[in-house]
């Protein structure tokens, strides 16, 4: 399996960042575009990159945040699946500034075969997208800073990711991880059958050296899992821990990663 980092908050040598995150995978034979950032900059960095966005077989959005899936404006054709709570209208609670997606569920279907799922969703024989995650753990997605149009709290429960079944494991992608990492990774092991997790990357949404960190952290140690790779929304404070726990190195656009 491949990932390329097309847009992150890190800039890499060559290529630019802003605060949004799309990864292009490739994995048993297929080519995924995993969020597409806030603009047309993962097409840019793709270009610098040398790497074809042609032939994409199927597009994930992670949830419906305009850091994740604004850059879908900059496409056109191909199927794109995402959880049907995307498309809601949503704030943030200081100072009520928009956060959605530019593009309305209407607008999206004219652009995209559009799927839309709660589910668990089969891409391929190993390639699974989670569908809506359970809040089930005591220590996560028990705050949140974002509200809905009608002022009630937003805790982002179109929040998914991508499960690739590797045989090491399982490897699990997330654009911001608001339903929480160990939720995830419980709803990946809960839908396979592996309890075994080979990889988790992606936005951690671990805002602080707290709680939630360190019982992250405590289990990805007890599922001894081999890469951990935090990134975009994952706080400095919490960056910090991971790589004096685990020795993480920093994620930038223009990676070309290989597991």
């Amino acid at each position: 399996m491949k990932v390329f980092v097309l847009t992150e908050n890190n800039a890499g040598e060559l290529t630019a960042a802003e605060h949004g995150l799309s990864y292009l995978i490739e994995s048993d034979g297929s080519r995924i575009l995993f969020d597409t950032g806030q603009s047309d900059l993962f097409i840019k960095n793709a270009a610098i990159m040398g790497v074809s966005l042609k032939k994409i077989d199927m597009i994930i959005l992670s949830h419906g945040h305009f850091d994740h899936g604004n850059g879908l404006g900059h496409l056109q054709g191909g199927t794109l699946l995402c959880h049907p709570g995307c498309f809601i209208r949503r704030y943030r609670r200081s100072d009520h500034s928009y956060i959605g997606l530019k593009n309305s569920r209407e607008e999206l279907a004219g652009k995209f075969n559009l799927i839309v799922s709660k589910e668990p969703y089969r891409i391929s024989e190993s390639i699974l997208f989670a569908g809506e995650i359970p809040r089930i753990t005591p220590f996560e997605s028990k705050l949140t800073s974002f509200v809905l149009e009608d002022g009630t709290p937003d805790f982002v429960s179109d929040d998914s990711a991508l499960i690739i079944t590797m045989p090491q494991g399982l490897f699990i992608i997330t654009g911001c991880g608001h339903a929480g990492i160990v939720n995830t990774m419980e709803q990946a092991s809960a839908i396979t059958g592996n309890k075994k997790i080979y990889g988790i990357m992606g936005g951690f949404h671990l805002k602080e050296d707290d709680l939630q960190t360190i019982e992250t952290i405590n289990y990805l140690k007890k599922k001894k899992v081999t890469h951990i790779l935090p990134s975009h929304c994952t706080s400095g404070a919490a960056l910090a821990r991971f790589r004096s726990t685990f020795d993480t190195r920093p994620v930038r656009t223009g990676d070309i990663l290989s597991f």
